[in-house]
């Protein structure tokens, strides 16, 4: 995984609520074996109309969205089934971290797993993003995970929580596997005392 450190670039608001994980990554695009292509899947139908043709009104093909790294979303934000691939085609697009009052709890492991950061925020707070990233003159923002901060127009801090261990795993750029094998001296450690002690176990 990518490590997350600090990262400045442009918000896009995506308000509305419920946005579940068919509309972020439509079933047409699950039939690949492996992970590539998937930057076109992501939003596809918000992103295209007929003939594939991109919509100019829609917020991510608008000039001055064109290096988003991060979405200011509705509630409930990744409902739906269970899709890892919407979390690696945001991945692919270029997404770093999503900011919302609330998500899916499937869709927020999945974004844990696979370095996405998820920022939860009061409602007010929320709001305020919304329509900073909704301003082109006002829609850069800098996450510094390590401290924790969301630096804003006029160089606000806004500062968010985060459990201990995804924030060191998304520093690190660690997965599941990379956190298990961080671990790996104890596990030996725990090995070794465990057959020492129940030798009968072979």
């Amino acid at each position: 995984m990518q490590p997350f450190t600090t990262v400045t670039g442009a918000a896009a608001a995506l308000p509305a609520a419920n946005t579940d994980t068919d509309v972020i990554m439509p079933k047409q695009f699950l039939k690949g074996i492996d992970r590539s292509g998937l930057d076109r899947g992501a939003f596809h139908d918000l992103r295209f109309g007929a003939g594939e043709v991109p919509r100019p009104d829609f917020v991510l093909n608008r000039p001055e969205w064109a290096d988003t790294r991060f979405l200011v979303v509705g509630p409930n934000f990744g409902c739906g089934s269970s899709r890892e691939h919407a979390v690696w085609g945001l991945l692919q697009l270029g997404i770093r971290a999503i900011i919302g009052t609330s998500f899916a709890g499937i869709f927020a492991d999945n974004a844990a797993n696979n370095g996405l950061l998820l920022i939860t925020l009061d409602p007010g707070q929320v709001a305020t993003l919304s329509a900073l990233a909704s301003d082109p003159a006002y829609n850069r923002l800098t996450i510094d995970l390590p401290a924790q901060t969301i630096a804003v127009a006029l160089e606000e801090l806004i500062p968010f929580e985060i459990a201990p261990l995804r924030k060191d795993a998304l520093v690190r750029g660690l997965d599941a596997i990379g956190t298990t094998l961080d671990q790996a001296p104890l596990i030996r450690a725990f090995e070794a005392r465990h057959h020492a002690d129940q030798p009968w176990l072979g």
